[in-house]
């Protein structure tokens, strides 16, 4: 399921939103040049092994500490597709939780909610993982993300989502297109989990942590009621 657009308007412009989006391009850009960006993953990206090792592999290169490997990676991507999906993501959805938050109590708390998703991948993987799924190096955006999706889910759950499935759009309340994604990436984090490498690198598993950090945290940090959807 491909989400398009939704119809819950904002006050004002997403600032923040924007620019999230903006770094987050603005980071894949960099990554593209110079070195292989396969490089800089490896460099820049989080282990879960550089809090509890050993490290195995690619990991043993790696030399940032991993509170600053918690923070690059939130900005990372490895591939077209997968930082057009999540900045999509990000821009459907981001706007309406920006509004209820302010701009920035929202900024603060999408960073909290990546850092939360990756300490959730981190500790599931060291406790229940092998010492090769703790050495993979986790990236992307998607953490922080999966917390602006679970604040969504609370706070506007019978907007509509514009949706592509196959060869069909439809038009699906918030409450089950953001309820079948959670269950899905629980699914996918799972597999991840016993076989790394089908994560292409991507802390799936933090997904889950991040969307249930959002849906528990939401009600705290939110500043305004978020608009009506539009019908």
């Amino acid at each position: 399921m491909l989400p398009l657009r939704d119809n819950a308007p904002t006050r004002s412009t997403p600032v923040v939103t924007i620019g999230l989006i903006a770094a987050n391009f603005a980071v894949w850009i960099w990554e593209l040049g110079g070195t292989p960006w396969q490089t800089d993953v490896v460099r820049d990206g989080f282990y879960a092994c550089s809090v509890h090792g050993p490290c195995v592999g690619p990991a043993l290169q790696h030399h940032l500490p991993w509170y600053e490997g918690a923070f690059t990676s939130m900005f990372m991507h490895a591939g077209w597709e997968h930082i057009l999906g999540n900045m999509l993501f990000l821009w459907i959805f981001g706007n309406n939780v920006e509004d209820a938050l302010g701009r920035v109590r929202f900024l603060l708390w999408y960073v909290v909610a990546g850092l939360a998703a990756t300490a959730l991948q981190a500790f599931v993987t060291l406790h229940y993982g092998s010492v090769s799924a703790a050495s993979v190096p986790n990236i992307g955006a998607s953490g922080a993300i999966a917390g602006v999706l679970g604040a969504y889910f609370i706070l506007l759950p019978n907007a509509k989502v514009l949706t592509w499935i196959l060869i069909f759009l439809r038009e699906i309340p918030a409450f089950w297109f953001l309820g079948i994604w959670f269950l899905y990436q629980a699914y996918l984090g799972d597999l991840a989990l016993t076989h790394p490498e089908a994560g292409g690198g991507v802390a799936l598993f933090a997904h889950v942590g991040g969307f249930l950090f959002g849906a528990l945290t939401v009600k705290l940090v939110q500043k305004r009621r978020p608009l009506a959807p539009a019908y």
